[in-house]
């Protein structure tokens, strides 16, 4: 398997630890699921038995060796239940940071920073297919229709006579409706000015003052609604 995942082995990772993880992942991955990309950790001491994070077109694995590499654990989670996900590049790495909409986060520190970008690059690709499913279906559709029912369509479009737009129009009538805000105090910038590191570090605030009990549960799913609308 690591000759069909040479692809993968270009921003220092260990040839052995990827060897290792796509053997083991050999038999877990689903029919139609390939591997996007893996990303290993890299502590500045010598790490023997790091983490690492795969992502494939179905989901996002965490792989934890245990009992001294003899064992490995497996969590994963479906993009459709992954709600966002950010990189925070320090001196000695990155960190890629996901959460899902049960408010679960996950890190994994010490990334090559290379690495933490073609895997948050690669998750933002599969979150955007989960985000716009009928755009993607439609051109799908436009590739897969043959010309001529094409053709044939437009010509029955051509022909038919319109007669009165008000048969055929049904009055419609809107509901206003103001999604609630996350509001900025006097000399604070807006969300929309920040960047993605300071709107993480404001949504784990507001997730540390729903665990003290200082906002409601409906008060945060609102501060955290309008936060990854600005993601």
């Amino acid at each position: 398997m690591i000759d069909n995942l040479k692809k993968i082995l270009n921003e220092d990772q260990d040839p052995k630890a990827i060897e290792k993880i796509t053997a083991k992942l050999e038999n877990l991955l689903m029919s139609n699921e390939e591997i996007g990309y893996i990303a290993v950790q890299k502590k500045p001491a010598v790490t023997l038995f790091p983490d690492s994070i795969v992502v494939t077109n179905k989901r996002i694995i965490l792989c934890k060796p245990k009992n001294l590499g003899l064992s490995m654990e497996f969590i994963d989670y479906d993009w459709e239940d992954v709600a966002a996900s950010f990189v925070k590049e320090g001196i000695l790495g990155a960190d890629y940071t996901f959460t899902t909409k049960s408010d679960l986060t996950h890190t994994v520190d010490y990334l090559p920073k290379n690495q933490a970008r073609k895997l948050y690059t690669y998750a933002k690709e599969q979150l955007d297919l989960i985000k716009n499913p009928k755009v993607i279906a439609v051109e799908e559709a436009k590739i897969e229709e043959p010309q001529a029912v094409i053709e044939e369509q437009v010509e029955e479009v051509a022909t038919e006579e319109v007669t009165n737009y008000a048969e055929i129009l049904p009055a419609t009538t809107y509901v206003s409706y103001e999604e609630p805000k996350v509001e900025a105090t006097s000399g604070e910038r807006k969300l929309s000015e920040l960047s993605q590191d300071e709107l993480f570090e404001k949504l784990q605030n507001y997730k540390k003052l729903l665990d003290n009990g200082l906002i409601l549960q409906g008060e945060y799913d609102n501060y955290k609604k309008e936060i990854l609308m600005n993601m």
